[in-house]
């Protein structure tokens, strides 16, 4: 199935997706993406149903071709400090900077169901939104692969909890490592580490 390639009328749309929140370790990642309004790529789908290998592929292709790119960060002391929900909302409006300092953003659609704005664009939450429309798919790619890559990276020094397979996701072997060797500085220490 065809994703759609616009929401508005607006040839600045900018998608935006994050990556991440429901993992115990790791940042939240947010990613923005603009297409001109005739840009079509079948193969841009979903992250979640694309294999890593893919959404490697894709996100090179992504960055090739999009009009613009941002990605937006917020780290595990700020998730602590604030809340997950908070944090995805500011990573996803930290990739939106990152794009308007070279792209206006004329409007902006956000997968969920919940997002606070940003005061220079109207913008419309959608609801699976990753599997709908075009900019917020690469959005999902593009945060997905960065999150995963830096995953990986940590996870060559802290081998034992397995992140380069987990991500960080709460897997019965990762939860079986934090209660053998304890939790690192990348863990969320307000999120539920153990079962009871």
């Amino acid at each position: 199935m065809m994703l759609k390639q616009r929401y508005s009328d607006k040839e600045f749309e900018a998608g935006v997706d994050e990556a991440g929140r429901g993992c115990l370790a790791g940042d939240v990642y947010a990613a923005a993406v603009i297409f001109s309004p005739d840009y079509t790529n079948e193969a841009i789908n979903d992250s979640k149903k694309l294999t890593a290998a893919k959404r490697k592929e894709l996100a090179d292709i992504i960055r090739r071709d999009a009009i613009a790119v941002g990605v937006g960060i917020a780290t595990v002391r700020e998730i602590d400090e604030l809340n997950i929900l908070q944090c995805s909302m500011i990573a996803m409006q930290r990739a939106l900077e990152q794009v308007r300092a070279t792209t206006p953003i004329e409007y902006v659609i956000v997968d969920g169901n919940r997002f606070p704005g940003v005061d220079y664009a109207p913008h419309t939450t959608i609801v699976k939104g990753d599997a709908k429309y075009l900019s917020i798919a690469a959005a999902s790619i593009i945060a997905k692969t960065m999150r995963d890559e830096a995953m990986i990276e940590l996870s060559a020094k802290f081998p034992q909890y397995q992140w380069k397979v987990n991500k960080g996701y709460p897997t019965r072997a990762h939860r079986a490592a934090i209660a053998q060797f304890g939790p690192t500085e990348h863990h969320r220490m307000t999120f539920k580490l153990l079962p009871d």
